[in-house]
């Protein structure tokens, strides 16, 4: 199964693709979205948007997986990483594609199996699981990863109970 990982932002949306099958995954790709900070914000949404949609019909995922937004103490920040959530699950809406949810939490716990894991933890593991020479990077990138395996690892445990 193909899932798209996203770590969402404004800046920089975190992508990564892999496939699962097995118990193995196999990284297909893996990228950064960046959006430059002089831009107008709705030219930035609109790169947002082209990219995951690009990525969407280039891949073709199964799910599409994306970290829960979370507040914290910078209002502005949060609301602008709304809006450009939202274009990115409309990628998906027009697509067909389910998208799940994730908090960091349960990333941690799932690719570490430490729910308090440090960040650097999580980049080995992904490294680890993904047979990859080194860590993608930017961090942003390596997340998206860590949020696609732990839905890998979600959708497994599901299909065991469904049997």
């Amino acid at each position: 199964m193909t899932i798209l990982g996203i770590d969402p932002g404004y800046a920089i949306v975190g992508c990564g693709v892999v496939d699962y099958s097995a118990n193995q995954f196999r990284l297909l790709e893996a990228k950064a979205i960046t959006t430059e900070a002089n831009t107008p914000f709705d030219r930035r949404l609109r790169e947002i948007y082209a990219g995951v949609a690009g990525l969407v019909a280039a891949h073709r995922p199964v799910a599409m997986a994306i970290e829960k937004l979370f507040f914290n103490t910078n209002a502005k920040t949060a609301i602008d990483v709304a809006q450009a959530r939202g274009v990115i699950l409309l990628a998906a809406a027009q697509a067909g594609v389910p998208v799940y949810e994730y908090t960091p939490l349960q990333v941690k716990q799932s690719v570490v199996g430490y729910g308090r894991a440090e960040k650097k933890q999580v980049q080995d593991m992904v490294k680890l699981l993904l047979r990859l020479n080194a860590c993608p990077k930017p961090d942003d990138v390596a997340d998206a990863l860590a949020i696609a395996i732990c839905h890998a690892h979600s959708t497994g445990s599901l299909m065991r109970f469904m049997k």
